[in-house]
């Protein structure tokens, strides 16, 4: 990656994809979303290396540790390279996400509109029922 020493914390949040924007990273960090070593911080927080994250984008959370500084945004792959999460958080992130798509399952989700015959069934319906 780098040779840099330190890094502002929601510039690293921005190059290691966590967040399309600095200025969506900044918000988060104010809103008490992340913590690093274990205390809220500011956007402006210079971090190093070895520094340990807890981010939190709801329903998932992730705890890091960080690996490496750059001052480019680069390819997921790349930017996957840049810090370490543990076993425990890869592990919860993986039931929340299996747990989400069986509730899913029990609720569908219907995304369009009804066409013009549904329309008038479900006019005729309401007619019906008054």
């Amino acid at each position: 990656m780098s040779d840099i020493e330190s890094q502002r914390l929601d510039k690293w949040l921005w190059a290691a994809r966590f967040f399309k924007t600095r200025k969506l990273a900044a918000e988060a960090i104010i809103g008490g979303k992340i913590h690093l070593n274990g205390q809220r911080t500011k956007p402006g927080k210079e971090i190093k290396v070895g520094s340990k994250l807890e981010i939190v984008k709801e329903p998932y959370q992730w705890d890091l540790e960080i690996l490496a500084l750059t001052k480019q945004r680069r390819p997921a792959s790349e930017a996957a390279q840049l810090y370490s999460e543990s076993e425990q958080s890869i592990q919860k992130r993986q039931d929340q996400i299996a747990v989400r798509k069986q509730e899913k399952a029990f609720f569908p989700v219907q995304n369009e509109r009804p066409s013009k015959k549904q329309r008038r069934q479900i006019h005729r319906f309401k007619q019906e029922s008054n």
